[in-house]
């Protein structure tokens, strides 16, 4: 298995009227449903809307992102599927349910992160 990142930029949800916000909710939350249903759903979320903290390697804390960023994610999804082309069906589906594209990304493995999970009685 894989997992996979399936994220929107902030802002690409602003072209939804006030009046629809109830069913795209309702829309979002029964392809999660499905999802954690599935057994694929692993962590989603959306960000509110504000500048990001950066912390330095020397613990300096500053505003960001940086001047030159001009997206930033605005909520996402990963799940945990066998193949690329899976994780792209949920993200047509989590489209239609936001009205708005998705990006997706295999995120890099990491079984040593996973054992540590494991230990801990966690899913990894």
């Amino acid at each position: 298995m894989a997992r996979y990142l399936i994220s929107f930029n902030d802002g690409a949800m602003d072209h939804i009227p006030d009046e629809d916000w109830p069913d795209v909710g309702r829309a979002a939350h029964a392809v999660t449903q499905e999802a954690v249903d599935a057994g694929v759903f692993v962590f989603g979320a959306g960000l509110q809307r504000q500048r990001a903290s950066v912390v330095a390697t020397d613990g300096l804390v500053t505003d960001g992102p940086y001047p030159e960023t001009k997206e930033v994610i605005g909520g996402f999804v990963v799940v945990d599927v066998a193949e690329r082309e899976e994780a792209l069906a949920w993200a047509a589906k989590i489209a239609v349910a936001c009205r708005c594209p998705q990006e997706v990304r295999e995120l890099m493995a990491d079984p040593e992160t996973d054992e540590m999970l494991r230990q801990a009685g966690r899913a990894g």
